[in-house]
């Protein structure tokens, strides 16, 4: 039995195409396209009637357990480096594993809504570090969006801290299987020694196809510490130890000389730009135009709606004269995952991954492969987000999550929030 999408306008990035054509889903792939394609007898045929079929959107930087962190009180910050100290790593470590996995559950559950159906998530839970990877994935599979977790491992906590890092990511990453991968994460490289550096690696070798996943040069506070504490940059650092790679992810990559930057892009690494966390932090504009041809999006710890993110990215882009190929950076997503999951996912095409969305945007002028890029930075949004299909199967469907209950969802998250709250009102 499969499911045909029939009447639909069918959607790709890059190269950018709109067609109006029939898919034909059966298991987790898109086994057929055409545009008159003959259901099967047992076949759920669902008529379209001209919305689109979109590719499922990805967020290469995500940080799932900030759901919980929204709203609620600290201290005034004057620099980034106030924000990590006072504000960011003093909420981690109120996180318990009952937390995480109820971050996971409604940052999933949000991700759902805004047509994101996989986020590489990089958590970090210093008081609850054994088995939270696990739990993390428990959330993402209650509401079925697909998942690459890494634990943001550093030294800032000491070698038990580090090593308990280094367990959970290695151990998450050799069981994840289904909708899930490991990676293995680390914090900014000025939390990192070279005792941490040396533990990457090594985590690197004995998972052998799993990348880096990390936050680089978010602020020139990481070249600064990095410099002072270990007598190099940051990229020289990771170069050094071998830890770049085309596995690699490195998210934000604001504050870094061309020398070093152009490094980077050698070594064939992703660079994720986070445009919205760039602005709430006030951390400057990343130069997005520099960042070559494996450049894409993520969100960090801002609402998963990419459509935002890719709008933002676009935006700024063009208000620093360095304009984006916004389809290429959504595109890169998907090249991204099809790479860590090693089947395509993304293009609408026969063997790939169903992951996919239905739209209903109607627009009020015609909609063509060449001003594809303008609807979705003009016109497009997470409200136009109708279904979701992820790995062959329906995951929302007239807006409506078919597998949780968002009131039970979001009551649930109030509680763990209020837990975390108090816990960090009492550590200080």
């Amino acid at each position: 039995m499969g499911t045909v999408l029939k009447g639909g306008y069918v959607v790709e990035l890059e190269p950018a195409l709109v067609e109006r054509v029939d898919l034909r889903i059966e298991g987790e792939r898109i086994v057929a396209r055409g545009p008159d394609l003959t259901p099967a007898q047992d076949d759920e045929v669902v008529a379209l009637s001209g919305k689109l079929v979109f590719p499922g959107l990805v967020s290469a930087h995500h940080r799932l357990h900030a759901v919980l962190g929204r709203g609620m009180p600290h201290p005034s910050v004057e620099t980034y480096q106030d924000s990590l100290e006072k504000v960011l790593w003093p909420y981690e470590s109120a996180l318990d594993l009952d937390a995480v996995q109820v971050a996971g559950c409604a940052g999933g559950l949000e991700a759902l809504q805004c047509g994101t159906t996989t986020v590489c998530d990089l958590h970090s839970s210093p008081k609850a570090v054994s088995g939270s990877l696990v739990r993390l994935a428990r959330g993402l599979h209650e509401v079925g969006v697909r998942g690459v977790l890494s634990y943001a491992v550093s030294d800032r906590l000491g070698a038990v801290g580090r090593e308990e890092g280094l367990e959970e990511t290695v151990s998450f990453a050799k069981k994840a299987k289904g909708r899930f991968r490991g990676q293995v994460g680390a914090g900014p490289c000025f939390t990192l020694g070279p005792d941490g550096l040396q533990g990457l690696a090594e985590a690197l070798k004995t998972l052998g196809n799993a990348g880096l996943h990390m936050p680089l040069a978010e602020d020139p506070l990481d070249e600064r510490l990095s410099t002072e504490r270990h007598g190099a940059s940051p990229v020289a650092r990771l170069l050094e130890a071998g830890l770049l790679s085309p596995r690699s992810q490195l998210a934000h990559v604001g504050h870094l000389e061309w020398a070093d930057l152009a490094q980077v892009i050698a070594t064939g690494a992703w660079i994720v730009h986070t445009p919205r966390s760039n602005q709430g932090l006030e951390v400057g504009y990343a130069p997005a135009l520099k960042f070559g041809h494996r450049a894409t999006l993520g969100v960090d710890a801002v609402s998963a709606d990419l459509f935002a993110e890719a709008q933002a990215a676009y935006l700024r882009s063009r208000e620093a004269g360095q304009p984006i190929d916004v389809l290429r950076y959504l595109a890169n997503g998907h090249r991204l995952v099809s790479q860590l999951f090693e089947s395509p996912v993304g293009p609408m095409r026969e063997g790939a991954l169903a992951d996919l969305l239905i739209l209903d945007y109607l627009p009020a002028t015609p909609l063509t492969a060449e001003n594809l890029a303008w609807h979705v930075v003009f016109g497009l949004g997470s409200r136009h987000v109708e279904a979701v299909m992820v790995d062959g199967v329906w995951r929302m469907w007239a807006r409506r999550p078919l597998s949780v209950n968002p009131t039970v969802v979001a009551e649930q998250a109030r509680e763990a929030a209020a837990a975390v709250w108090a816990r960090l009102a009492e550590a200080k």
